[in-house]
């Protein structure tokens, strides 16, 4: 993606597990990034919620699948709990890194 010039070199996309219906757009979502983007940015899938298990509506298995389909990197992570939030952060920089 471009803005003001910027390449981007990474993108992580947090979606709720709570909700189906942002996990159905995810598809045209990364077409649009894709179509506007640098072709070797790297892109993380992260399950966002992971603590409301009780409450999720997508499950580990489709979103994993959904990321090796789609060549992104994934990981499940709980902004509330802050489980795995840096770690996501931390392994989007350092896939970004490897490529430099």
């Amino acid at each position: 993606m471009r803005s003001e010039g910027v390449l981007f070199a990474g993108w992580e996309v947090y979606v709720s597990w709570l909700r189906r219906e942002t996990f159905n757009h995810l598809a045209s979502w990364l077409e649009d990034a894709r179509q506007h983007a640098n072709a070797n940015m790297t892109i993380m899938l992260i399950g966002n919620k992971c603590d409301l298990a009780h409450r999720r509506t997508v499950s580990t298995e489709e979103g994993e699948q959904f990321a090796k389909e789609h060549g992104l990197i994934f990981m499940e992570a709980s902004a509330k709990t802050a489980q795995n939030v840096e770690e996501a952060f931390i392994k989007t920089a350092a896939t970004i890194y490897k490529k430099i």
